[in-house]
């Protein structure tokens, strides 16, 4: 699932444009066309086509792993979800195998949302107040202090992995980020939250912090078919290199599993404490 780096990376290119498709800023919409019903989450397919016709994008972000792309009087909000991508190409272009929603601009070009696996979901609303309203701070919220982050490990008590994973405790943290933030900060993904002295809780949100810049840097990650472009897979210390040597200490990086993701991590530099 492309996480917030790959999505910062997807909005990134549509806002601006790539060398090969223009910035969708400015583009009117000329129609809609829903390939898969179920792609669309609101509202019904007739008044999706009705409302989007004639609107033009005034500008596209994002929200935790949400793409937002403000229209005239609407917003349009994308979650790639597992196998999600967003193509722009001319309209004349053969559309592919798993493209389940599309929209035709007026300036010849097409944006395409393709997934494989069909969990991506589009909305249109009003505005996003509803839809986002159990989503946690985004990592680099100014307001997000230490001090704040501390408070918030304290209420809970739970392994520190998984609910670094809760979307409703912080936005936009995967699979990818997590593990290589905990080895960052030198913690253990079982550590529970609510021992983390308040030192740990700001050099975990700093190792959060720097881990994204990092991932943003480099576009994301590439490591399966489903996310292409990225180079942070070249930057791993410890996911998906289980068995290699720990880059601090030497040792071999060990795999495990945890909430049931698989999980990396190195057992002398992050050892269990307040388990």
């Amino acid at each position: 699932m492309p996480e917030l780096p790959e999505v910062e990376t997807i909005t990134s290119n549509l806002k601006r444009g790539t060398a090969g498709a223009p910035s969708l800023i400015g583009q009117t919409i000329l129609g809609a066309h829903i390939l898969w019903q179920k792609t669309l989450a609101e509202p019904d397919p007739e008044t999706f086509q009705a409302i989007l016709q004639g609107q033009t994008i005034q500008n596209i972000g994002r929200r935790a792993k949400y793409i937002t792309i403000n229209l005239t009087e609407s917003i349009l909000v994308i979650h790639l979800r597992m196998s999600g991508d967003l193509r722009v190409e001319p309209t004349q272009s053969p559309l592919n195998k798993h493209d389940r929603l599309t929209l035709d601009f007026d300036s010849g070009w097409r944006l395409s949302f393709n997934d494989t696996r069909k969990f991506g979901r589009v909305w249109l609303v009003r505005d996003t107040q509803n839809l986002f309203s159990s989503l946690g701070p985004e990592p680099d919220d100014p307001a997000l202090t230490p001090e704040r982050f501390h408070e918030m490990l304290k209420t809970r008590s739970r392994a520190i992995k998984p609910l670094l994973l809760d979307q409703h405790f912080l936005a936009g943290l995967g699979n990818i980020y997590t593990d290589e933030s905990l080895f960052r900060a030198n913690l253990h993904p079982l550590r529970s939250s609510d021992t983390l002295t308040l030192q740990d809780a700001a050099k975990l949100l700093e190792s959060i912090r720097a881990t994204l810049a990092l991932g943003i840097q480099n576009n994301g990650a590439s490591i399966d078919w489903v996310y292409r472009g990225g180079d942070f897979q070249n930057h791993f210390q410890v996911y998906q290199q289980t068995g290699s040597p720990c880059p601090t200490c030497g040792q071999p990086i060990q795999k495990t599993t945890v909430a049931q993701r698989g999980t990396h991590f190195c057992p002398h530099c992050q050892p269990l404490k307040g388990a």
